[in-house]
């Protein structure tokens, strides 16, 4: 998939000095939407209308009578969501996700963009669900619509505490299962799986009509491993330790990990199922621009 523009800078260490995921998600979405509306990137369906005089050769029905009747001239609408769709938030809040470098963990960064991605979908008038997974699915909340639900999605994804090991393959199968209506599915988690039995389990997804997004979160230090000393690192899920000499394990590990990201982009490719890489240190925007994508692709 290809980047999205730079709209407008949301630091994530800026979000977590807000208190309420409810003010957060407004913070990152009404950013987002009103750098959209400066861009040059148009034709995004959102739920709100612009207005532009009317030209020779536009749809007479685009036509709004209303402000025709206001203002003595012709304007046509230039956006308008008109159609609604269904989204599924799958969240892992396995022991891995609470690793953090820095001030915000993967597993708050992935509350910040569940909490602006549910109130995206709500301010279009889209049901938005939720659903958290470690060995097994918990917190399941059908997809609704109301700006209600909406605040009962929040309340659970700051009620989530950490689970134990991933099995992302067992989990992701269940929800399959439990997701009858197509829908568009986003998926969060840091990906620490095999990604054959991954791919499996997301092409399944796919075929039952559903359009799935992948959001790999991922820390500044598991991306660039910058650790100058020698140390001993230990697995937040399994608690086996590890050994790290900087001259002899930085290159291995790096390799490792980027043939990692190659494996799902290429099992993402072939599913036809859009894969984002997120730093927990950059802003939510590409996140947000995805989703957008993926539901303009849908109608």
């Amino acid at each position: 998939m290809s980047k999205s523009p730079s709209l407008r800078f949301i630091d994530p260490l800026v979000l977590s000095r807000i208190r309420g995921l409810q003010l957060i998600a407004k913070t990152v979405v009404e950013g987002f939407v009103t750098g959209l509306h400066r861009s040059p990137y148009h034709g995004f369906s959102l739920n709100f209308s612009e207005y532009r005089q009317y030209a020779p050769g536009d749809d007479i029905r685009s036509i709004d009578w209303k402000v025709f009747g206001r203002t003595d001239r012709f304007y046509v609408k230039k956006y308008e969501g008109d159609t609604n769709c269904q989204m599924y938030l799958l969240l892992d809040n396995s022991a891995s996700m609470g690793y953090a470098s820095g001030p915000i963990s993967k597993i708050d960064y992935a509350r910040y963009l569940a909490a602006s991605l549910s109130y995206l979908a709500i301010r279009q008038s889209d049901a938005a669900g939720l659903a958290a997974f470690d060995s097994g699915v918990f917190n399941r909340i059908p997809p609704r619509a109301q700006y209600r639900h909406f605040l009962t999605i929040l309340h659970r994804l700051e009620q989530l505490e950490l689970g134990s090991r991933n099995n992302i393959g067992e989990a992701l199968e269940e929800l399959a299962r439990l997701i009858r209506k197509r829908s568009i599915v986003v998926l969060i988690s840091d990906f620490y799986h095999e990604v054959e039995e991954l791919s499996k389990t997301l092409r399944f997804f796919h075929h039952r009509g559903n359009d799935v997004i992948l959001f790999h979160l991922l820390d500044p230090v598991e991306l660039k491993m910058p650790l100058a000393d020698s140390c001993t690192l230990q697995d937040m899920e399994t608690s086996d330790y590890l050994s790290y000499v900087p001259d002899h394990s930085r290159a291995g590990y790096l390799e490792l990990l980027q043939q990692h990201i190659g494996d799902l982009q290429r099992g993402c490719r072939d599913a036809r199922i859009d894969y984002t890489l997120l730093s927990t240190d950059e802003p939510l925007d590409r996140a947000l621009y995805s989703y957008l994508s993926a539901r303009q692709r849908r109608y």
